[in-house]
């Protein structure tokens, strides 16, 4: 299906799970709100639309910013063509070349960036390790701070030897 494919395209699964968000509503106000409630949204989100809708939809996601988005067109069809980008350069992507509005969508929002900020992973990981075993400090700021586990990992070993 084009969803499960829009999913694999986006490499984006991990722990969080994805929501199936359909089709947005047609009308500008309505669909706004819905982009106001997908902005809050932390998992990754799956979208459908329809080509004649396509280009409304950009201009509504591109509030999201810098949010990425992986655009699928004509998924497991001849033509399918697959492209990741943030939301706010995406209706110029799409301006860039007609064929880009031709054919039906999935469209996979990526999750939410955390909103950490540099230098909170340690504070985080030496707090969380202070209290908990290894593992289960290294997994906790994972999901609090989206650092890979493994490189949390190894910080906290190396501050172990030190």
């Amino acid at each position: 299906s084009s969803v499960t494919c829009a999913l694999s395209a986006a490499g984006v699964l991990g722990s969080g799970g994805f929501v199936f968000a359909g089709f947005l509503p047609a009308k500008a106000g309505e669909r706004g709100t819905a982009v106001d409630a997908l902005a809050q949204e932390p998992r990754a989100v799956v979208l459908l639309e329809a080509p004649h809708r396509i280009a409304a939809l950009a201009e509504a996601l591109a509030a999201l910013g810098e949010r990425r988005v992986t655009v699928g067109r004509e998924l497991t069809k001849q033509f399918e063509q697959i492209a990741t980008l943030p939301c706010a350069g995406w209706p110029a992507w799409l301006a860039e070349d007609p064929q880009r509005q031709r054919g039906e969508f999935a469209l996979v929002l990526h999750p939410a960036e955390t909103s950490a900020a540099p230098g909170d992973d340690d504070r985080v990981l030496r707090l969380l390790l202070a209290e908990l075993p290894l593992k289960t400090a290294v997994k906790l700021t994972a999901e609090i701070t989206g650092q890979p586990r493994n490189a949390l990992y190894e910080r906290a070993l190396q501050w172990r030897a030190d």
